[in-house]
């Protein structure tokens, strides 16, 4: 970390920073802006007002997959904003790190004592103090972050849309199931990363496998198409996130799809059958340190409980496995953040009110986490009275908010992830499959020297 990126300074302004929501983005937003010298009062409506997906009044509580995705700062765009993030001293990242689990070249963590952590720091830090009596209203006066995430309360969302005038404000994302290991039978399933991928053995080995034929491919696949699926109520539509469809979606798509989504069956050798190539792979991920808990990757669903148990029992290896949690939908709500924030993250309409995390349209705890931590940062220099700069958009952090705030179009906007794509083109690079090892290099070298530089020119603490 940056010796320069945090530092506690004198409180210089008798205002506070208020943040509605304790999720990824709130909790960033608001250790960043606690160790600027500003006093922050998290306002979270849990437990006293409960979600579908929570389960405890955590902050920070991850509630779908507990994967923080790849880790690697030179070939992905996620890797890069999870560097970014450390560089800033980011509570999310730091706590992520210490309880990750072995995910080959992935970010995996132990969800639960992460989030305990989060709220154990984030409420024993001198200048933060914690609310939870729930905020319905768009507040008038004052300055606030709006980071309810997914699952903003209808009250708050109905406030939005009356300020807004937008009618479109929720899609929806489903949880995939978790399940527990001493009932997976391992006399079909296996222990290895796809390619093997890894620094350490226990990287190597770190995703459970079980394959499955054509023949039980394709008996699966009919089952998941008949299955009894959850109903939405009357008004609602299914504006799903391609990078979170839920399998039964995919399949509709077509027969073939999930075996070229989350149950392709490349990179793994079966070691029960060595010499036979299976015809599809169902992966799944541990999901604590004890390794106790696996979540099937990329098994998001909307399939009713009792269905949700007579499919995925098709699974060769999960005949007889017995779920901690059977997965889920919820509703999501998001902005038109490039029609409605500036790019200060203010709303235009409103612009002692800024907004952070998924709400902004973007997808992902990393990336929600991320808009939190320049949230903060915005919203805490203003307290102080200066103004920061928007990071450079070859950046990850600048390429997203770039994206939110006017580089995506307005008429199409949906959620998204951090990728390549929204980074300007790196002069000379070149295209073509071949090229992208060099090329990715190109970009994320490119960043880290533009956050850096953002960063020293950030700093709070200087004359």
């Amino acid at each position: 970390m940056l010796g320069s990126a945090l530092r506690y300074i004198p409180l210089m302004t008798d205002s506070i920073l208020n943040i509605i929501g304790g999720g990824m983005a709130g909790s960033e937003a608001a250790w960043q802006a606690a160790n600027m010298g500003v006093k922050v009062v998290i306002h979270e409506m849990r437990p006293k007002v409960e979600t579908f997906a929570h389960r405890t009044g955590d902050l920070a509580e991850m509630v779908c997959s507990n994967s923080f995705r790849s880790d690697d700062s030179e070939q992905n765009a996620v890797g890069l904003l999870h560097w970014e993030m450390r560089q800033a001293g980011g509570i999310i990242m730091e706590m992520a790190d210490k309880h990750a689990l072995p995910a080959g070249g992935a970010l995996a963590v132990d969800r639960d004592p992460f989030a305990q952590s989060v709220t154990e720091k984030l409420k024993s830090h001198p200048n933060i103090s914690v609310s939870y009596e729930p905020v319905n209203e768009l507040p008038i006066d004052g300055s606030w972050i709006i980071a309810t995430g997914p699952l903003t309360s209808p009250e708050l969302a109905n406030a939005i849309a009356a300020e807004t005038g937008q009618d479109a404000l929720a899609f929806f994302d489903a949880i995939a199931p978790i399940i527990y290991f001493d009932t997976i039978n391992m006399e079909k399933a296996w222990f290895q990363s796809r390619y093997d991928k890894g620094e350490t053995e226990e990287d190597r080995t770190a995703y459970l496998n079980c394959p499955m034929d054509k023949e039980t491919y394709e008996a699966f696949i009919d089952a998941l198409l008949a299955a009894e699926k959850t109903e939405f109520k009357e008004g609602e539509t299914a504006g799903y996130f391609d990078g979170c469809l839920p399998i039964e979606v995919m399949a509709e798509r077509g027969r073939e799809t999930l075996r070229y989504g989350p149950m392709k069956p490349v990179g793994l050798t079966n070691p029960h059958q060595p010499t036979i190539k299976a015809h599809a792979i169902v992966q799944l991920r541990r999901d604590n340190a004890l390794g106790t808990l696996f979540n099937i990757v990329g098994f998001q669903t909307k399939m009713k409980y009792g269905a949700q148990k007579d499919v995925l029992r098709m699974i060769p290896g999960l005949e007889d496995a017995e779920f901690a949690r059977l997965g889920g939908i919820h509703r999501n709500t998001f902005i038109n953040s490039p029609t409605l924030l500036d790019a200060q993250m203010r709303m235009k309409s409103k612009p002692n009110l800024r907004f952070a995390g998924q709400i902004t349209g973007v997808e992902g705890y990393v990336e929600s986490a991320a808009m939190g931590l320049l949230a903060g940062r915005y919203a805490a220099a203003e307290l102080l009275g200066r103004e920061l700069s928007t990071p450079a958009p070859e950046t990850a952090m600048g390429a997203l908010v770039t994206h939110i705030t006017g580089g995506a179009e307005a008429k199409t906007f949906q959620p998204m992830n951090v990728n390549f794509g929204l980074f300007p083109p790196v002069v000379d690079a070149k295209t073509g499959r071949k090229n992208r090892a060099t090329r990715y290099k190109m970009y994320t070298d490119r960043a880290k020297a533009a956050w850096t530089s953002w960063l020293e020119d950030a700093r709070l603490d200087a004359a």
